[in-house]
């Protein structure tokens, strides 16, 4: 039986690196998975963890492709030996931390070529083939920075909402050519991402006025708490992505973690956005809840966050 055929973006660590190792060391042997890195010279931690899991021969190999280079797609997709792609994940990704006055317009530009501009890349490249075979699948990395602004992440939740809506168009456009989109919702995950966000972060706030140089050290507070609380391993992060790749009927979105959930309905409550806004604040920030009915729903808000059974405040992406 002809192998199911998985090209994953992203893999030289964290969440890609892991979902590539799982689906190579499938004890069902039914994955051919092709890890794609933008630099090869990253490969060797992958390589590693492959034999250290078992990986059968001809179960995985690895790929330059940088997804902002239309022909080094062009080139990764050449060497798909078998011809086709039965799953496409696209989990390459950028973040970008801080005020946003302090950001340059090439750091800007960078995170949305990456996150935005090279999926799409990665949809005109692999897309046209699935629909002229009417089957396959595609699984995006998705954030609760694309569900919801969080301070200090700006550009990052507005390249991270973009997807959401791309990815949502095509969910509703391609179930008749046998084609399923799933966006798998993070929070805070281990990985190396977030030392790779705050990269020469210091020299840039010296620039920013006082008052957000000071919420900016409270956020920063607030993170760490949360990721020692409640951030997740990426091991059981692709747990979530296998449970959408084997779905006979996949949803839109899986969540890796129940605990944004409240902020998510929080949101969706209330339409102005009032509610969201001050229970974001008070998490983060410790405001007080405001006077009157729209401070009592955002106090409402804010209490469903601070019950550790059900959620944690809410913190950085992945």
């Amino acid at each position: 039986m002809d192998r199911t055929v998985v090209l994953i973006t992203g893999c030289s660590s964290g969440i890609g690196l892991q979902l590539a190792l799982r689906l190579a060391a499938d004890p069902s042997r039914s994955f051919k998975v092709y890890a794609t890195l933008r630099d090869l010279s990253t490969q060797g931690p992958l390589w590693e963890a492959a034999g250290a899991h078992g990986c059968p021969p001809g179960s995985l190999k690895t790929l330059q492709l940088d997804v902002q280079d239309a022909d080094s797609v062009a080139a990764a997709r050449a060497r798909v030996t078998e011809g086709r792609v039965d799953v496409l994940v696209c989990n390459a990704g950028r973040g970008l931390l801080g005020p946003i006055e302090v950001h340059s317009a090439e750091a800007v530009g960078s995170v949305l070529d990456v996150n935005l501009v090279g999926m799409v890349q990665m949809l005109q490249a692999f897309l046209p083939d699935m629909k002229r075979r009417r089957s396959g699948r595609i699984l995006v990395t998705g954030s609760m920075g694309g569900l919801m602004g969080l301070p200090f992440n700006a550009v990052y939740c507005a390249s991270k909402f973009a997807i959401e809506g791309l990815c949502e168009s095509l969910a509703v456009l391609l179930p008749p050519f046998g084609i399923h989109v799933s966006l798998i919702e993070c929070g805070p995950v281990r990985t190396a991402f977030q030392g790779k966000v705050q990269d020469g972060l210091d020299a840039a706030l010296g620039s920013a006025d006082a008052q957000t140089r000071d919420l900016f050290s409270q956020y920063q507070r607030h993170f760490e708490q949360v990721f020692r609380e409640a951030a997740q391993d990426p091991e059981e992060v692709t747990e979530v992505f296998l449970a959408a790749l084997r779905a006979p009927k996949p949803a839109l979105r899986y969540f890796a973690s129940e605990r944004i959930l409240p902020l998510v309905r929080l949101r969706l409550a209330d339409p102005s956005g009032c509610s969201y806004v001050a229970a974001m604040r008070r998490a983060v920030f410790g405001d007080k809840p405001a006077e009157g009915p729209e401070g009592a729903q955002a106090e409402a808000g804010a209490g469903e966050l601070g019950r550790p059974e059900s959620s944690a405040p809410p913190a950085a992406p992945k």
